[in-house]
């Protein structure tokens, strides 16, 4: 079973909240700007991803779907 997530660089404002919600910690800051000025989250551990949509749940700008049973 292989999950991943995908995260809109542009809409994030890097609030973390996604990153704490991970219960694998997969996700991180990226190290550049998003247009609007922001570190974007960045799922670094593609294999620890479980896709439990933690971190779809807690974002509040929408930014990340879940893609489970790839």
């Amino acid at each position: 079973m292989i999950s991943t997530i995908k995260i809109n660089s542009e809409k994030c404002k890097g609030c973390s909240l996604c990153m704490k919600a991970c219960p694998k910690q997969c996700i991180s800051f990226s190290k550049q700007f998003n247009k609007a000025g922001y570190h974007w989250a960045v799922l670094e551990k593609e294999n620890s991803c479980i896709g439990c949509g933690f971190c779809y749940m807690v974002c509040p700008d929408v930014c990340i779907k879940v893609y489970k049973d790839l």
